[in-house]
């Protein structure tokens, strides 16, 4: 991918910061790969100082760090900093779903039945970036019918860390579609305006992660930088 140099140094930066956070949530940039502003700059086709300032805001939501000896490189993947952003996401997105039951925009309502089924397309034929950009829309609309738009702004940094685990936990249809089926209990919930069933449909949206966790870490030790907690190497 090229970054258009027509553009101005700073919608490059933001661009290619974009870029690089698909990759490294898609795990295309692997936990612990060593970065290198020259390359990365010669790859996308842009100075290095857009580069620099992507790095920067990647630094920020803690996807990359500067190491001793070792230079800038992807963070690997942490349970600690996953658990935490769940938790944060969790107490935003339960506020939501409560906020929704009482009154939601009805242009969102059926936006969200176009992803549902986008999402049912995307789990069929395997594709694990259709679903996953389908998974976010979804969670966006739930804040935008709720008339509260920002709110997903407070967990949208955190959620990487969530992303990127996620990337490994779902490798195919069966495990993707019963994610569709929690969906469509949160919205049940939603249209029937049950606040408390709708925060508990989200509850258990939201730790299928954890559930998965345990098998996920012990696969993939080598992309995890401690072990769960209870788990040793």
């Amino acid at each position: 991918m090229k970054i258009d140099p027509a553009h101005s140094f700073e919608s490059a930066a933001h661009r290619l910061e974009r870029e690089l956070r698909r990759a490294i949530v898609a795990l295309e940039l692997a936990p612990g790969a060593r970065l290198s502003e020259q390359e990365i700059a010669q790859r996308y086709g842009v100075s290095r100082q857009p580069v620099r300032e992507a790095l920067i805001a990647l630094a920020k939501s803690r996807l990359i760090e500067v190491q001793p000896q070792r230079g800038t490189v992807v963070v690997k993947l942490s349970v600690r900093r996953m658990a935490e952003a769940r938790f944060v996401r969790e107490t935003v997105e339960v506020a939501l779903v409560r906020r929704a039951c009482e009154g939601f925009d009805r242009s969102s309502r059926e936006r969200i039945d176009d992803l549902l089924d986008a999402q049912v397309k995307a789990a069929s034929r395997g594709n694990h970036a259709d679903f996953q950009r389908t998974d976010e829309l979804f969670h966006i609309a739930i804040a935008e019918g709720a008339g509260c738009g920002l709110a997903w702004m407070a967990v949208e940094d955190l959620k990487a860390h969530m992303d990127r685990i996620c990337t490994l936990t779902l490798p195919g249809a069966e495990a993707m579609l019963p994610l569709v089926d929690q969906h469509r209990a949160i919205m049940a919930a939603i249209d029937a305006r049950d606040p408390d069933a709708a925060e508990r449909a989200m509850r258990h949206h939201l730790t299928e992660i954890l559930r998965a966790l345990p098998r996920i870490e012990a696969e993939h030790p080598e992309l995890f930088d401690e072990p769960a907690p209870g788990r040793t190497r």
